[in-house]
């Protein structure tokens, strides 16, 4: 069944979250970052002083708190985490704690539940269209140059561009080689290169690239009613003439 989800995957930069709230005012659809619930995952790992690099323990930590993202922001376990999650001292553990299977197989329930109870949505993350939506309405592999990724990221949190543009490989490579989902592209998604484009530039590229795809499931739906209904007539003219 095709989900009538948008599904926006793309590395660390790549301006995922950006795009991703456009697109969902633009297209009416309400909007899901997936990187806030392991950032969520990360602080209470740090909270509870849960070694990062101990698997076992953190998947423990990921399978008793919960993490609710709406358009309020972020909360754990009842708190704000909104502005925590942003921090560095989360930002430099998120990718090793997001690489954990167990960590990534509850966030996926959590977030097919989420689409179930929004009835469809606007989600972005790393491996949304390729494992948690493979049957999304809309596939969508965002990226950048990796200078651009790192200047975008020194403009939103300041910093030093080189030592940035290091951290962003340093999450890509983790991203790209881990076992459980890598980062790649999802089968039938389109890859957009949103380097030296403009935000609105890229929303409606995605926007009509949704509207076209909505279209086109309306129109077989439409086909496939007209076909069984035309079974439906024949079926009873023989039954009558018989």
């Amino acid at each position: 069944m095709t989900l009538r989800v948008i599904a926006i995957d793309g590395p660390a930069g790549a301006g995922k979250s950006t795009v991703a709230r456009a697109v969902a005012l633009r297209v009416g659809l309400p909007y899901l970052d997936t990187g806030a619930m392991y950032r969520g995952v990360a602080f209470a790992v740090l909270r509870d002083s849960v070694d990062p690099r101990n698997e076992v323990e953190v998947a423990r930590v990921a399978e008793s708190i919960s993490v609710v993202v709406d358009p309020n922001g972020v909360s754990v376990d009842g708190r704000d985490v909104t502005t925590n999650i942003r921090g560095a001292e989360v930002t430099s553990v998120v990718s090793v704690i997001a690489a954990y299977p167990p960590v990534r197989a509850r966030m996926r329930a959590e977030q097919r539940a989420w689409i179930v109870n929004h009835g469809g949505g606007v989600v972005e993350g790393r491996d949304i269209g390729t494992v948690v939506f493979p049957d999304a309405l809309l596939k969508i592999f965002l990226t950048a140059s990796p200078h651009v990724r790192a200047a975008r990221r020194v403009a939103e949190v300041g910093g030093d561009l080189e030592d940035i543009a290091r951290s962003i490989s340093e999450r890509d490579r983790i991203d790209s080689s881990r076992d459980d989902s890598p980062l790649r592209p999802a089968e039938g998604s389109i890859t957009i290169d949103s380097s030296g484009r403009t935000i609105d530039d890229v929303v409606g590229e995605i926007a009509a690239a949704f509207d076209a795809a909505a279209t086109g499931i309306a129109a077989a739906f439409d086909a496939a009613a007209t076909g069984i209904a035309a079974a439906f007539d024949a079926a009873a003219t023989d039954t009558i003439d018989g």
